[in-house]
């Protein structure tokens, strides 16, 4: 018996995952799982959706969050504290 396909093995390339794990969430930003945890943390990235007993981050909402991150020249004042996910409807 053929052992099971992964399930990046059966999308197509061009059609990405909608729904990662915390590891995969993490390399889809481009930080460590630690770091992206502390981003959920203190807000910067979104909260995850359940889904019976997974845990996943919506790839078009880590999308939006990155774009939300202040540029380099922006430094660091950005305020942190403020709850940019409680703004958005969902």
């Amino acid at each position: 018996m053929k052992a099971a396909r992964r399930l990046a093995d059966l999308l197509p390339v061009s059609l990405p995952p909608r729904g990662l794990s915390r590891e995969e969430a993490a390399a889809y930003i481009g930080v460590s799982p630690s770091l992206f945890d502390t981003m959920i943390r203190d807000r910067r990235m979104p909260p995850p959706k359940r889904i019976n007993a997974r845990t996943v981050w919506d790839r078009i909402r880590l999308d939006a969050a990155f774009a939300a991150l202040p540029d380099e020249s922006d430094g660091a004042s950005r305020d942190v504290t403020h709850d940019a996910w409680g703004d958005l409807a969902t």
